[in-house]
């Protein structure tokens, strides 16, 4: 770990608070050469200046909106523990009456349910978890150093309880280790019953990138050995990497979102979190005694 002073943190009203991640996920995009990363993927470059940045940036902002984090690094890795950085940034969005989109794979988000449920109190807050296996077993194989898919699942509940919307990333399914309609559904099911809003998936498969790859390809060696061989026959050097069964897949995905009410397209996920409910605590005059 660490620390740099950035020169700016809202990209699009969405920030990234840390480079770099330590949860050890085996698919990881942002591992990929393109993003340039001058230090180790694990080493995290903490950037320590963030809540003075944002609380510039929203100072200055004329108009209220959503405010993202954890596109590129997860928020709430092992270092946020102890640096609650991310917190203090919640609590800038709060005080500044903006609204919140978070997206993690960590349980320690629990941590800040209270600052969530107030955000969602008056303005608006979203919280995206990614699920990628219901197996336990597997999950600790590709995404080893972060909570199991049943933990995560327990978040969207208390988010649940506490009326702070949800949405989940069914991604990436990875051809030939967790692309069988058992785990689909699996998953699908947990998700109707926490009462997700929408669920992002790009199509039943992943991207490789240059980095991204070879880190991959390593890990196939380590815990699935002839897999490798088997990816590079069926798909070379290709980025997208369907799976073989995807079409099936797609389409009980999408059927199931229909008929549960859950929103499937990914789009629409992003307009809804992008939406910001301008009128949520305006009192109308007709709501006033006498």
């Amino acid at each position: 770990m660490h620390f740099v002073d950035a020169k700016g943190i809202l990209n699009n009203n969405g920030m990234n608070i840390y480079r770099g991640c330590t949860h050890g996920c085996i698919y990881c995009d942002s591992r990929s050469l393109c993003y340039q990363f001058t230090h180790p993927f694990e080493d995290i470059e903490v950037k320590q200046n963030a809540p003075e940045l944002l609380e510039k940036a929203l100072s200055s902002k004329r108009k209220k909106c959503m405010i993202g984090t954890g596109s590129m690094s997860d928020p709430y890795m092992h270092c946020e523990k102890d640096l609650r950085l991310t917190r203090r940034c919640l609590e800038i969005i709060y005080a500044h009456g903006f609204g919140a989109a978070v997206q993690t794979k960590s349980d320690r988000i629990l941590d800040d349910i209270d600052l969530l449920e107030k955000i969602n109190r008056d303005t608006k807050c979203v919280v995206q978890m990614t699920l990628t296996t219901y197996d336990d077993g597997l999950c600790k194989l590709i995404e080893p150093n972060v909570c199991n898919t049943k933990r995560r699942i327990g978040v969207l509940e208390e988010m649940q309880k506490r009326g702070i919307p949800t949405v989940v990333w069914l991604t990436p399914i990875l051809p030939f280790i967790n692309d069988t309609e058992e785990n689909i559904m699996a998953i699908l099911n947990e998700c109707a019953r926490v009462g997700v809003k929408g669920i992002i998936c790009f199509g039943m498969g992943l991207t490789l990138r240059d980095g991204d790859r070879e880190y991959y390809y390593a890990a196939l060696d380590r815990h699935f050995p002839g897999l490798k061989e088997r990816y590079i026959a069926a798909f070379g050097n290709s980025y997208e990497v369907p799976s073989p069964d995807s079409k099936r897949l797609w389409k009980l995905f999408k059927d199931f979102c229909n008929g549960q009410g859950i929103i499937s397209d990914a789009e629409k996920c992003f307009e809804y979190m992008r939406e910001f409910p301008e009128n949520k605590n305006q009192i109308s005059i007709f709501d006033l005694d006498g």
